[in-house]
């Protein structure tokens, strides 16, 4: 099999997803054909000989469906020669896109592929493509359905995690988000959204609150106590888990990911196709893993994925240098870090979504880039990239510098 290289990766920065966020007036398609035009100018890239181009969308509709990367690929000026394709995995979208790039070089099928990510969730809602899901009961009994947020207190509630737990970590990925912006860390990765004047509409990372604090988020209700206990979902969570007496509800807005726009890309190839390019290969794709995990905690996926992915990479958590979890609800990393004895030294040292916000499409090749980015920094060797996923799932990716 051959080796899949990882030459490059680039992000917008995230916008506030709603009316009066920065990148509400730019066009989904704009959105992703600026991380295109920024791989293929930073790497001088021959746009011809891109075998494909996969993004993951979770909402490909209206002005972002009709496989949109090959709609931003017109936009971004490509040779017609680039296909593309948009896959979702709901919110491991962007990194299950970097691993299909990375299967197909691995089969020879692909020399150069770029993976990524797009969602603009001021101007597609989260939700609009719809789905059984949430609606059939056919579907939803047996799936255990709930809103995320009533499960990430489920969560807490199973393994004891406190509103000051999850208050604290919330403020510390605030604290972690402004200092690397402040320091410089996302530098290397972060593209500039300009218009067709070329101003600058948004060059930094919008939804963070660096101000906060374990008071101000104590003034917080909990945002998920009503659809759980007056929507009957709490008993959802309770007859999956009768261990669990009733649910502390401990999550909000200021501990859960944000709503944003944004768009990443990530350029790989196999060691051929880096050298045609005259390229030097960053790290390379070591292995990943896909999991269905427990539907009713739904969010506790990067745990089972993780065990999977490290059997089969034939190596211990302690063989992974840095981690990036997505931060979808602050007990979700809590649990990772439990589960696995990992120190908050080694995880998210950047700050997560919580700070920085959770495009959905995008997050997956977001974090993997900043997993990259502060692997070269502290001259670290191996990171695991990990998303927990609606309806219980998980996806991992294991990358080492080379």
């Amino acid at each position: 099999m051959t080796e899949a290289f990882i030459y490059d990766t680039v992000r917008t920065p995230r916008g506030r997803g709603k009316k009066d966020g920065a990148l509400h007036e730019v066009p989904t398609p704009r959105l992703a054909a600026l991380t295109l035009e920024a791989i293929r100018d930073r790497n001088g890239l021959d746009t011809a000989t891109v075998d494909d181009i996969i993004f993951g969308c979770v909402d490909p509709v209206m002005e972002a469906g009709a496989v949109i990367p090959r709609s931003a690929a017109f936009e971004a000026g490509y040779d017609f020669k680039a296909p593309g394709v948009q896959i979702s995995r709901f919110c491991a979208s962007g990194l299950d896109a970097v691993n299909l790039a990375a299967s197909k070089i691995a089969f020879g099928a692909d020399d150069i592929v770029i993976a990524g990510g797009v969602e603009s969730m001021s101007r597609v809602g989260m939700g609009m493509a719809g789905g059984s899901w949430p609606v059939d009961p056919s579907v939803a009994f047996p799936g255990y359905f709930m809103p995320q947020g009533v499960s990430a207190d489920l969560i807490a509630t199973k393994y004891g995690f406190s509103r000051e737990d999850v208050d604290a970590y919330a403020v510390e990925s605030q604290k972690r988000a402004a200092n690397s912006w402040e320091k410089g860390y996302f530098d290397k990765s972060v593209i500039a959204v300009k218009d067709i004047n070329g101003l600058t509409i948004l060059a930094k990372d919008e939804h963070m609150r660096p101000e906060t604090t374990m008071q101000s988020l104590g003034s917080l209700n909990p945002s998920f106590q009503m659809p759980g206990e007056m929507g009957g979902f709490e008993a959802v969570g309770l007859h999956a888990h009768p261990d669990v007496e009733r649910i502390n509800y401990v999550h909000h807005a200021g501990n859960s990911s944000g709503i944003v726009d944004g768009a990443a890309a990530v350029l790989l190839g196999s060691k051929a196709g880096g050298q045609a390019m005259g390229l030097k290969p960053r790290a390379r794709i070591r292995a990943f893993a896909n999991i269905g995990s427990e539907p009713a905690l739904m969010l506790t996926g990067p745990v089972d994925v993780t065990e999977k992915l490290l059997k089969r990479a034939g190596m211990t958590i302690n063989d992974i240098d840095l981690f990036e979890l997505n931060e979808a609800f602050a007990a979700v990393v809590l649990r990772f870090m439990q589960a696995f004895d990992v120190s908050h030294d080694k995880m998210n040292v950047t700050g997560g979504a919580i700070a920085l916000g959770h495009p959905l499409g995008a997050t997956g090749a977001m974090i993997l880039g900043q997993a990259l980015d502060e692997m070269e920094r502290r001259d670290l060797n191996t990171a695991l990239v990990t998303l927990c996923i609606g309806a219980g799932m998980g996806t991992a990716t294991i990358i080492e510098r080379v």
